[in-house]
């Protein structure tokens, strides 16, 4: 599944390629997009400009000039394809926009779960969702609130997006790795002090990310001890495990995050 700097990322190039621009065409040639972009709300799409493109969490909103807001969600193999109209569509086009300057923006998925919707009421139709890693409400006092009635281990309530927004797998385990904490420490047990490297941690993964898509434009061999099991812990030389938490894989070092 992407994560957040991946949907960063996305949602630079669709700012570039629709902010400003009028929407002159919708296509959508899959039924389950359809069923939440019906042909009515692809009709009011059609004339309005983009005003703005923005991002949180995982979502990307598009904000139209009649205040209706496209929200876009990749769910696991989503993403955008930029052409040309003239073009033939690219694989695995699920919706086209086509726009005023000859700018086509394909969402392209594989599998066939990413979302469109239009909506009137941005903050009703988004779930609850936490502060952004990057964001200056982030801090140590704010994750311990956060945490403080949360019982079960600590990676899977790093990835519940009420807690933090956009934090997904690979980055939960690798920021507890930095962090030196153990994926299966309670929550609210957390001190200041490991709070405090954790938040570090979190912001220091997220900063080193690549722009680009993991899935095409990297390996394991680049991270610490995502997708790394039974190979030596770059810091420890012990070997990394793997164990599934909330039917997520979670790799970590034993020896350098002990309980």
């Amino acid at each position: 599944m992407p994560e957040l700097p991946e949907v960063e990322y996305a949602s630079r190039v669709l700012r570039r390629a629709v902010v400003g621009r009028r929407i002159v065409r919708v296509r959508v040639m899959h039924r389950s997009l359809e069923a939440r972009l019906p042909p009515s709300a692809q009709r009011r799409m059609e004339g309005r400009t983009v005003r703005a493109v923005e991002r949180r969490g995982k979502y990307q909103l598009l904000h139209l000039d009649d205040g209706s807001v496209l929200l876009a969600h990749f769910r696991m193999t989503g993403d955008w394809s930029i052409g040309r109209v003239r073009e033939s569509d690219a694989p695995y086009a699920r919706a086209v926009l086509e726009l005023d300057d000859g700018t086509r923006v394909t969402l392209a998925d594989s599998r066939a779960l990413a979302t469109l919707t239009l909506v009137d009421d941005v903050s009703a139709a988004l779930p609850v969702l936490g502060p952004e890693p990057d964001d200056a409400s982030f801090t140590p006092q704010t994750l311990a609130a956060l945490l403080s009635r949360r019982r079960g281990a600590i990676k899977p309530v790093l990835l519940d997006q009420r807690v933090v927004a956009g934090l997904g797998n690979i980055y939960a385990a690798e920021a507890l790795w930095t962090a030196r904490i153990s994926p299966r420490v309670t929550a609210h047990s957390l001190g200041p002090a490991r709070l405090a490297r954790l938040v570090r941690a979190i912001h220091q993964v997220l900063r080193r990310a690549p722009a680009a898509r993991y899935s095409a434009a990297r390996s394991g061999s680049r991270w610490n001890v995502y997708d790394r099991e039974g190979l030596p812990c770059r810091r420890c030389g012990h070997g990394v495990r793997r164990i599934v938490q909330a039917g997520r894989s979670t790799f970590y070092c034993p020896f350098c995050q002990k309980r």
